[in-house]
Order: structure tokens, then sequence, then C-alpha cells
């Protein structure tokens, strides 16, 4: 008996994955009434009017794009690979001197750069950042000596302070297609996490709600392992002050090396590094660089659906979104293959203790699977070196997906790497 009549009889999906399918369906029917985008993430069918047209290739920016689009793709990608200089503002404390040295292998991917956030637990339980010491990202660069106004003085890279006791590695993160991540409303995935806690309210996530600065609104956080970042314009601001060093309209304040405060008195460019012309230049590269494409062998891995609802990684690892409106008609009411609610999950002994805003220590945004083929190292802290293995380490709201991928035979084991192979 092969793994499909296996799968019929011992891997029915379950009620709760059903429901799931028609909640998410009918949310797209009821989108007109609620002027929120549909329809729902787990169809896929659809028109050749909001279908994603592909690329052929990791690194590409979207398919037919405008003439004016395409030329901001290729001035955004000249500013993703500029190398900065502490002439231009580089520092004092930092983690790279370009964008393109954490996000490359190809293009906008990722190198697997590990970073180091610290804190510690406080006596009454809550989380402390320290950032007294600097806390809780880790700069592990400094710019060295200088000969500023103030006097001659040596800024070294941060160590992580003896009395944390809290401490996580972090990859970096790819960017593809993060342009159509940043174009889903705020409703949809507000949407998404309601219909998540009535269906199954054990693996139900939890939107990060957080501030933009922009405009000083409440919004859906989507980006950064946390989901703390709600849009793509603040996600390059921040790395540019917080990987990079380089201050910006929204965040003109330098880091303090290793919480010292004082030591910025020797700061060599002491006035804002960038006004805002090299953030937005990111910010197009990263609007406008397209999702990776499927695998070569995606056509051939239809079975492997059924395995990932039926097992339970389609409860947070959801197939598909939809954009809303946007000014890049290669954006607009598009439907796309995250394979990510980018919603809050209880992970347990997966979380990193790192609490970012509503975020716990054990609270994980739901990483993205599409490319995940082209990597080889998974988890935040990249301690998986398979997809098997990736998959054994869940824990918290994703044990019981854990447990189901265990209890499968070996054929439809097999059957299911497969299909996230295809990814």
């Amino acid at each position: 008996m092969g793994w499909t009549m296996k799968l019929s009889l011992s891997l029915r999906p379950s009620r709760c994955t059903l429901t799931v399918i028609a909640a998410l369906w009918l949310a797209g029917c009821q989108a007109r009434d609620s002027q929120v985008t549909g329809p729902p993430p787990t169809k896929s069918e659809g028109t050749s009017s909001d279908l994603l047209a592909t690329t052929p290739s990791f690194g590409e920016p979207f398919a037919e794009l405008s003439a004016a689009d395409l030329a901001r793709f290729a001035a955004g990608k000249v500013e993703f690979q500029a190398v900065e200089t502490v002439a231009e503002g580089l520092g004092p404390v930092f983690n790279e001197a370009s964008c393109a040295s954490c996000h490359s292998g190809p293009v906008g991917g990722t190198n697997f750069r590990l970073e180091t956030r610290f804190g510690r637990t406080r006596a009454n339980g809550t989380f402390d950042p320290m950032t007294e010491f600097g806390g809780s990202l880790l700069q592990d660069r400094g710019i060295g000596f200088v000969s500023a106004p103030a006097g001659p003085h040596t800024f070294n890279a941060e160590v992580v302070p003896a009395e944390a006791t809290v401490i996580a590695r972090r990859l970096t993160t790819p960017l593809f297609g993060l342009g159509l991540v940043d174009a889903v409303p705020d409703a949809e995935l507000l949407r998404l996490a309601q219909i998540e806690a009535e269906s199954d309210p054990e693996t139900g996530g939890t939107p990060n709600l957080v501030r933009e600065i922009r405009t000083n609104r409440t919004r859906v956080g989507r980006f950064g392992w946390k989901a703390q970042v709600p849009t793509l314009f603040q996600f390059s601001g921040d790395a540019y002050l917080n990987e990079m060093g380089i201050t910006s309209p929204e965040f003109p304040s330098e880091n303090c090396p290793q919480g010292d405060c004082a030591a910025l008195k020797f700061n060599p460019f002491p006035a804002l590094n960038d006004d805002g012309t090299a953030v937005v230049k990111f910010t197009d590269f990263m609007t406008l660089l397209a999702p990776p494409p499927r695998g070569p062998n995606a056509e051939e891995e239809s079975d492997g659906t059924q395995l990932f609802a039926s097992v339970g990684c389609s409860a947070c690892h959801t197939p598909m979104l939809r954009t809303g409106e946007s000014p890049v008609e290669a954006l607009s009411q598009k439907r796309f293959h995250p394979f990510s609610d980018f919603l809050l999950h209880d992970m347990g002994s997966l979380g990193d203790g790192i609490e970012q805003s509503k975020a716990t220590g054990r609270l994980m945004r739901t990483a993205p699977l599409w490319g995940v083929r082209s990597r080889s190292k998974l988890l935040h802290d990249g301690r998986a070196t398979t997809l098997e293995a990736a998959i054994l380490a869940h824990d918290g709201q994703g044990r019981k997906a854990r447990d189901r991928f265990q209890a499968l035979d070996a054929e439809a084991k097999l059957a299911l790497l497969a299909y996230l192979k295809s990814l």
C-alpha cells in the first residue's frame, strides 16, 4: 500500500484543518463587505489578473515592472551593495558596512551571518534588554581609533556582558518578496489571527502590535524574527542604524557603544548620517525584489500539499496571502505564497528568550518557507541543517505538528520533505 492510501486512512485531515480551510474561504467571501482583501490564504485558484507573475531565478526584480520602477530597483541595488565608510557615518559600533554583507548568496538572500542579542531576567521574572550595556542587539564591530575634536578615542566591538543571563543568536533573513508582505493590509493579518484563534486556539497566532514611526499609528508587525517591525521603510531605517550605525530622520540617535553614551562625544560624524535618501533606496530595492521562484520539481510535488495540511504545518505556515492596493502594479491585489501567517506563536523551548515589543521570549514569528530549499541553515539560530531537523526541533504550539510528522511512515516523510524542497 503506497503512502497516499495510508494517508487517507491514518492521516485524514482533522476537523480543525477542515475548519480552518472553510473559515479562510468564508473570510475571502466576506472581504468585499469589510474592505479587507481576499481571497483566503489557503485557496490557490485564481485568474491571471491577480496571480503573481514568477521570475526565473533568485535575486531578480518583479516581472513586468514599469521602466520607472526598474530604475528604482537598479538604484536601490546600488545602494544595497554600497560599502559605508567612517566618513559617511559608519559606526561608531556596527555589525557590517553594507546591506549586501549579510544579504548575499544570491543577491537579497542570506549568507547565514549570525548576530547576537542578549539580556537578563529580572527578579520579578520580566525581561531586561540591558540597554545600559548596549543591549539587546550586540554590535560586534567598532570603527577603532579616531581623532575627533573632543580628542582621540578607540571604538571597540561590543561584548556580551557577564551579567547577561539570556544570549540568543539570530540568522539574517532573506529579503525576497518582502514588498508583497509589506503590501498585505493589517486587517488581513488581524482577520487571519481571528480565524486561527476560532478554529484552533492551541495553535492560533498572535499579531505583534507595534508603533509605525512615520505615522505614529499602531500597526501589525511582520518583519524580523519577532515581527517587531511593521513596514519595509521602518525595517530599512532600523537596519541602517542598528547594523551599520547610519542615522536617518526616523532613527536620528546613535547607539551608545556598550551602553556608554558619553563615548559619543568622540563620534567622528555626529550629524545626521543620511537625510533619508539611502533608506528610501534600500526600501525600493526590497520592495521590488521578487519572491523566490518555485523549485523545478514543484509540479511533481502536489501530493505533498495534503500532507502539509494534515500534519498541521499549514496552521502557521499559511500557504497563501493577498496584498491590497499598491502603486506598484506587480504588488497590487496579488495572491502570493509565503507559507507564513507572519504572526507570533509560542514555540516553547524553541523560543530565543528575547523580548521585543509584545513578543515574549517564547514567541517567534512564523518563518516564511518560500525559498527554503536554498537554505543550508534553518531556524532562528541556524541550529538545524536539514528540514527534518528543523521540524523535529519544533515545540510549544508546533509540538503537535512535530509529533504528527514523527508518526508518518518513512515513505510519507520523504514525500512531505520533497514537497518542502520544492518551495
